[in-house]
């Protein structure tokens, strides 16, 4: 696991308490890019098709552990630590999501990837989107997983403030302590998801025992400290005009209880090719309740983005 990539350049090793939970077949190291000691979890072939996948709260590369263990065939799944978040070292600034856009992007210039094909879940779907419309040359397609886009507007965002009311300003203000001393995680985790066969105890310990770490749990913290305070209200003042070029495709749990569908919408969406799917009896974490139809829908954005 302490193999580091080549490109880093650099011989620090990272901050690690505890091994991340095995998965069959996968290569890890380190890469450092703009200050961030990034772990990284990949499978598939060396010389495959490239596929970064990004992660969301409460969780960290495991969330992909389905695809990793069995990528299909022709892809290299690479699926990431984002900044302060898992096994990979904390940011040099505090999770400014437009920050952690551009960590990611340089890391893609370490592994020498000029273009890729991506997935995000959650915050890492969030930070997708703001690389897909800042960088679209640097990706053939986007398969974005329960999260909203990032064309608002009051109207439509407004009904459904209340959910993000339930639980961010909770992680940003006191999120630390919970995250480290109580069982908050133990019990959010199981309730964002419809059928908790696919998400038992054992899943459960692999994410909120990452977040006992005081780095990881400030990381969280961080996330949504900025939001709340930074770039929530900078996006109700300015909205966002830039107009995605990449093909997009959204799949959204239905039953999630923390981000409602709509906000995913293609109705919305300033996109030259977006199309959101909505998914039943699928709650928030999706790549954990549904990883096979996560597979298939790259499957096919692979062979249409060929």
């Amino acid at each position: 696991m302490r193999q580091r990539h080549s490109g880093s350049g650099s011989t620090t090793p990272p901050r690690v308490t505890t091994d991340p939970p095995p998965i069959a077949g996968v290569r890890r190291y380190f890469v450092t890019a703009r200050g961030v000691d990034f772990h990284v979890t990949e499978a598939g072939p060396a010389d495959g098709r490239p596929v970064l996948a990004l992660h969301g709260w409460p969780q960290h590369h495991y969330a992909y552990r389905h695809l990793l263990a069995d990528p299909p065939p022709g892809l290299r799944i690479i699926a990431l630590d984002l900044p302060g978040y898992g096994w990979s070292g904390p940011p040099p600034h505090r999770w400014g999501k437009e920050d952690v856009a551009a960590d990611v992007l340089a890391l893609l210039d370490e592994l020498g990837l000029d273009r890729v094909l991506l997935i995000g879940h959650d915050w890492g779907g969030y930070i997708g989107h703001l690389m897909v419309l800042g960088a679209p040359e640097r990706f053939d397609g986007y398969l974005v997983l329960n999260i909203p886009h990032p064309w608002q507007s009051a109207r439509g965002f407004l009904p459904h403030v209340w959910r993000f009311l339930l639980y961010q300003p909770i992680v940003a203000s006191v999120g630390k302590f919970l995250q480290q001393h109580t069982p908050i995680l133990e019990v959010i985790l199981p309730r964002g998801v419809k059928n908790r066969a696919e998400f038992g105890p054992e899943v459960v310990r692999a994410y909120a025992d990452r977040f006992r770490d005081p780095v990881v749990a400030q990381a969280a913290v961080d996330t949504y400290r900025t939001f709340l305070l930074r770039e929530l209200p900078r996006s109700a003042r300015h909205t966002e005009t830039r107009r995605a070029t990449v093909p997009i495709r959204a799949l959204f749990g239905i039953d999630d209880n923390a981000v409602h569908h709509s906000l995913a919408a293609a109705e919305t969406a300033k996109a030259d090719d977006y199309t959101l799917e909505r998914v039943p009896n699928c709650g928030h974490f999706i790549t954990d309740e549904r990883p096979d139809l996560i597979r298939a829908r790259l499957i096919t954005l692979a062979e249409e983005t060929a």
